[in-house]
């Protein structure tokens, strides 16, 4: 019993790796995965098709030996972890006291749709079909671009101002309601 230990001990412990090894694979992978998200495009991060599940799921597959080398031990992926949310949480302290440097590697906002016309130019920049488009004003409670003021892809891929338009619309819409209710 106490060899079985001893084994189980060692292999769940000990490290194969030097420590500084362990430390910075996930930190190398992190800020290559981080550029190399920002160079592909905000496209990337606003909506997930089945593709790009697909290559979201492939690539966590293919960096993770990148990251752990040969090391299937329990300390080697707490020192993993913790080397990859120590460097996420530096990355967001620096980011956060640079505001320059943010923009930089954030990106400026792309404005799809203004006074319900589309930019198309701005679609192929951001690799956005009309159908894809069509589709996100669908999910905000639009059935055409005419209806749109202003649509905006902001650098983090959310869709700001369709978020804001149909929020209105809903404080719009109980307003109305309100006002029904209190005359019948």
């Amino acid at each position: 019993m106490h060899e079985l230990l001893q084994t189980l001990s060692r292999d769940m412990f000990h490290l194969p790796l030097p420590i500084t090894e362990k430390i910075l694979r996930p930190v190398v992978v992190y800020l290559f995965l981080v550029v190399f998200l920002r160079l592909f495009g905000k496209r990337e991060l606003a909506q997930l098709n089945p593709f790009d599940l697909v290559v979201l799921l492939s690539l966590s597959n293919t960096v993770q030996n990148a990251m752990i080398g040969d090391d299937n031990s329990v300390s080697g992926g707490i020192i993993g972890a913790f080397a990859l949310l120590a460097i996420n949480w530096l990355l967001m302290w620096l980011l956060f006291r640079s505001p320059k440097v943010n923009q930089a590697l954030e990106g400026s906002k792309t404005v799809l749709i203004k006074d319900g016309f589309v930019d198309e130019a701005a679609l192929r920049k951001e690799t956005l079909t009309m159908e894809e488009l069509i589709s996100i004003l669908n999910k905000n409670g639009f059935d055409d671009p005419a209806q749109v003021a202003l649509c905006v892809l902001e650098p983090n891929g959310t869709f700001r101002d369709v978020i804001e338009a149909l929020r209105k619309l809903t404080v719009e819409v109980k307003e109305l309601r309100a006002e029904v209710a209190a005359r019948g």
